[in-house]
């Protein structure tokens, strides 16, 4: 188990990424705090992990709210002694974000993305942060997706706001190496098998004119260097292996999980 014992905070966890990410955390021995907004999205997860033998805490935690994230990892060192990952993995619907080309988005909307995404990210980690420099370790992990490296048709607000979190995550590890803390971001493609990407592919083959989300997966499949898109699975064992001590070397960069559609 790479992650016995290690003490891991996940924003959002109650979303595909979050939970399947918590699941594999778990799996490998990590404490999980299993953060969200709703309570009901949060439970099965945590039944899930402690079903399984692992061990599984809940709270509400807004993750844009600085001191509902700090009283939270406050109670967390108290009762268990120090925070050793931070993962955020909130999520926004996409409808009237995503599948409108630039010249006829809203400022509001445009913006939205680093209000919420940039913000949240900002708030958890440098919160988490501060519990961590006194312990000299830590590891941060982020979240964006590949239109924050490459271009891509309308994404909106999205792409600027992954690439300002990437962007962060550099100018973290910068700051945060002296004190042994790693700060590592996953960016990944569209994953088909979550409800937000299913929301993301029908709003772009709207905009773009095709039948169907499943035609836009199969160009986006198509696009791949591996002609296919990546799994949560993957995603969450790449999180895991970043996440423990075998990584150590890694900090200040994005991990490419994108199936070749971004080449780095």
């Amino acid at each position: 188990m790479i992650l016995k014992n290690k003490n891991a905070v996940i924003y959002g966890a109650g979303g595909a990424i979050g939970s399947a990410v918590a699941k594999a955390f778990a799996k490998e021995g990590a404490n999980i705090f299993l953060t969200g907004r709703k309570i009901s999205k949060l439970e099965p997860v945590a039944k899930e992990i402690n079903a399984a033998g692992g061990s599984a805490e809940i709270a509400i935690v807004d993750a844009l709210n600085e001191d509902d994230v700090r009283r939270h990892l406050q109670l967390v060192m108290e009762k268990f002694g120090g925070i050793d990952i931070s993962f955020n993995a909130i999520g926004i619907p996409q409808t009237g974000v995503q599948g409108i080309p630039l010249t006829q988005l809203s400022a509001e909307s445009f913006v939205m993305p680093a209000t919420i995404y940039l913000k949240s990210h900002f708030l958890t980690a440098t919160a988490a942060a501060k519990f961590m420099i006194p312990k000299n370790r830590g590891v941060i992990l982020t979240l964006t997706a590949t239109p924050g490296k490459i271009a891509a048709r309308l994404v909106g607000g999205m792409a600027p706001a992954w690439a300002a979190i990437e962007s962060l995550t550099r100018t973290l590890a910068g700051e945060l190496g002296y004190a042994g803390i790693r700060v590592v971001c996953l960016r990944a493609d569209g994953m088909p098998e979550t409800d937000t990407i299913t929301e993301v592919f029908a709003l772009h083959a709207k905009g773009a004119g095709m039948p169907s989300n499943k035609e836009f997966q199969s160009l986006m499949e198509s696009m791949t260097l591996l002609k296919r898109l990546p799994k949560l699975e993957e995603v969450a064992n790449a999180a895991v292996f970043i996440a423990s001590d075998q990584a150590g070397a890694i900090t200040g960069t994005t991990v490419n999980l994108s199936c070749g559609s971004v080449m780095d």
